[in-house]
């Protein structure tokens, strides 16, 4: 993961040796090396894709002329986002996604909540069987990402959610699947995370942003600091509004948008929400040559 970026060396590797001194430990070891496993634990995930976001938007800001008219970005990948415009310190952001990851592991034991992504089911039936499937089982149960029309991932506690899998079925839904995750990300559950980052977030550097940030738990823009601050702890248990954010960055008249960093998930689900938007992942310098035209 990463290692085509960091060969680039320059300013572009240079944020594999600053997401390391920032935790003391050889992420990037890790993540060029694995093992799996280790990897795919969210307290190394999250610090681990904000720096290949990072160092995948220094490729394109150093050796093309595009620079972003807004920025977004889906759960944790709002921390580059914010950190691309210029609100956040990198080594501040690999910090905070180390202890954003611990926090939302720690708020519930492993085995006790679920996520299911509900796949070609309308957003008020998802959120009609949640409603069931929490008064039923006396559990969490809530949408935790709209990220299109046809895709919306539910979160809670383990029997709540898989009892709105079970309702879901019962009414038609062609496809409902439990995710393999660690934790109920993006639901009340998470609670004790948001108050873990409500303090750490109290003490950190939070610039007003040089661009507009659509933001998740609001899909609305903002350059003010302060609002970034509060938005970052509400997102902790709030759910992502991907296709609304999507949207409104259509509505403001984008047309192009680039998936920086790994992987092209969100750009599959860019051309869902508006299939003649243009949607580019950047993922390493084999991908430079796609924006040219731009």
């Amino acid at each position: 993961m990463g290692q085509a970026l960091s060969a680039e060396g320059g300013a572009i590797g240079a944020y594999f040796e600053q997401a390391d001194a920032a935790l003391g430990e050889s992420l990037s070891g890790l993540m060029f090396n694995g093992p799996e496993d280790q990897l795919t634990l969210t307290r190394n995930t999250q610090p681990a894709l904000v720096t290949t976001a990072m160092a995948a938007y220094q490729m394109v800001t150093e050796r093309t002329a595009i620079r972003p008219d807004f920025v977004a970005g889906h759960s944790l990948g709002e921390y580059a986002a914010i950190c691309a415009a210029g609100g956040l310190a990198f080594a501040d952001a690999v910090r905070l996604t180390r202890l954003r990851g611990d926090a939302m592991q720690s708020a519930v034991p492993v085995g006790q909540g679920a996520m299911a992504a509900m796949l070609n089911m309308a957003e008020a039936d998802v959120e009609a069987v949640c409603a069931e499937a929490a008064e039923a089982t006396g559990g969490v149960c809530v949408p935790a990402n709209y990220n299109t029309a046809v895709q919306i991932v539910i979160s809670g506690a383990k029997a709540a959610v898989e009892k709105a899998v079970e309702l879901a079925k019962e009414r038609g839904a062609k496809r409902c699947l439990l995710l393999p995750v660690s934790a109920p990300f993006h639901c009340p559950l998470m609670q004790p995370a948001a108050e873990a980052m409500q303090a750490a977030l109290a003490d950190a550097q939070i610039n007003d942003l040089s661009v507009p940030l659509i933001a998740n738990v609001s899909a609305a823009p903002t350059q003010d600091a302060e609002t970034v601050r509060r938005q970052l702890v509400e997102q902790v248990t709030g759910s992502v509004r991907w296709e609304a954010s999507m949207q409104r960055l259509l509505d403001e008249g984008v047309d192009t948008f680039l998936e920086l960093g790994t992987g092209k998930a969100l750009c599959g689900m860019l051309k869902r929400i508006d299939k003649s938007a243009r949607a580019i992942p950047v993922n390493g310098p084999e991908d430079l040559a796609a924006l040219a035209d731009l």
